[in-house]
């Protein structure tokens, strides 16, 4: 159990160690380490996801460890209180971010390979790793919050939300 401490309320969070063994690993050691400490909830999309685990509370990009392996055809679906990781156009390119589903997402699952002529298109989607166990209300005032434009940067809180630490059981 991982609980995120904000300035709006806890989150706790359960991994699914079984079904993305790489990615609930990579958040735990992220978390245990005490990264997402002081970083923001970065984008906030009402209606869509909050994003956070890459800013620090002043906007600057905290660095990470190497990316990881896309598990996101482990059958879990971006559904209303997932955690997943956020990447890139490339999906191998996840490292800290993640985002919780405020509603059902299922166009970001995974999708089977498809032939187009000759050649295979994977629709790798966005792995999910886990869920909210407690604090949906805290995740759904997070997602109606203010948001605005900062530098190059949009969906960003008018009022910073922020992850003050993270507790690991």
């Amino acid at each position: 159990m991982i609980t995120l401490h904000t300035n709006l309320g806890d989150i706790k969070l359960k991994l699914d160690f079984d079904k993305a063994p790489i990615t609930a690993k990579n958040f735990e050691d992220y978390a245990k380490s005490g990264f997402y400490n002081q970083t923001l909830f970065h984008r906030v999309i009402d209606g869509f996801m909050i994003q956070g685990g890459g800013m620090n509370v002043d906007f600057s990009e905290k660095p990470t460890n190497a990316p990881i392996q896309n598990e996101a055809n482990n059958r879990l679906s971006n559904k209303r209180g997932t955690i997943a990781m956020a990447r890139t156009s490339d999906p191998h390119s996840a490292s800290s971010q993640f985002f919780i589903n405020t509603v059902d997402n299922t166009f970001l699952d995974y999708r089977s390979k498809e032939m187009h002529g000759r050649e295979v298109v994977q629709e790798w989607g966005y792995t999910v790793f886990g869920e909210v166990v407690e604090g949906m209300d805290v995740v759904d005032r997070i997602q109606s919050v203010k948001t605005g434009n900062h530098s190059f940067h949009q969906d960003v809180p008018k009022d910073a939300v922020i992850i003050e630490s993270v507790s690991v059981e």
